[in-house]
């Protein structure tokens, strides 16, 4: 069961949201709300994603939104009116996992939102291609072999078994991971952890 929560101060799109998932199987609707502040106030365990409309009448900053989201533990799709490539690659670093533009259907969006709850990310077509475009300029370039070895590490695995999987020994696995870690400080993002290198992996899609 993936558990939903929507935050838009469209009263029509929550309303309309609302009735149309209790319809949808496998996908529980917990609450809806006008503001992060009205979301976050509300007790008991957050939803599995957050489907949060970018520009609230509230003024709130998008960026600080998915931050305060991310951090109580929700996995954030972010929705939007207007196709912006900056805002997309904003929230995307913020943490959001996609970032959808309204013109999309309501399937589409519950799809997007099971991409999210899965692990994977979502993002409309052609923002999509204009975020990676962005990235690249930041994002280094990795071997077959150090992307194999981040790949497996940055999934929950021990270096060592990361080696065992890759069938090399567990000091080139090290030696691989540490050349990873150089080039992202070389790229102005450093990657000092395993949950950084995590957050690495997913900003920079390495996982399609």
């Amino acid at each position: 069961m993936m558990t939903v929560s929507v935050v838009d101060d469209d009263q029509m799109l929550l309303d309309g949201l609302r009735a149309w998932i209790e319809r949808v199987p496998e996908v529980e609707l917990l609450r809806t709300a006008r503001t992060v502040d009205e979301l976050l106030a509300y007790p008991g365990p957050p939803a599995s994603v957050v489907i949060l409309d970018l520009l609230l009448a509230d003024r709130s900053d998008p960026v600080c939104n998915v931050h305060r989201l991310t951090e109580a533990g929700s996995k954030v799709l972010v929705i939007s009116v207007v196709p912006s490539a900056e805002m997309g690659t904003r929230v995307v670093r913020a943490g959001a996992d996609g970032y959808l533009t309204k013109d999309h259907d309501l399937n589409a969006l519950v799809e997007a939102a099971r991409q999210i709850s899965a692990g994977q990310m979502a993002h409309s077509p052609e923002l999509a291609f204009a975020w990676l475009s962005d990235r690249d300029s930041e994002r280094p370039h990795l071997s077959p072999q150090e992307r194999a070895v981040v790949l497996a590490y940055a999934s929950g695995m021990t270096l060592a078994a990361a080696a065992r999987k890759l069938g090399i020994q567990p000091a080139t696995a090290k030696n691989y991971l540490d050349r990873v870690k150089e080039k992202y400080r070389l790229a102005g993002r450093p990657a000092y952890t395993k949950l950084d290198l995590a957050s690495r992996v997913r900003e920079d899609g390495l996982l399609r």
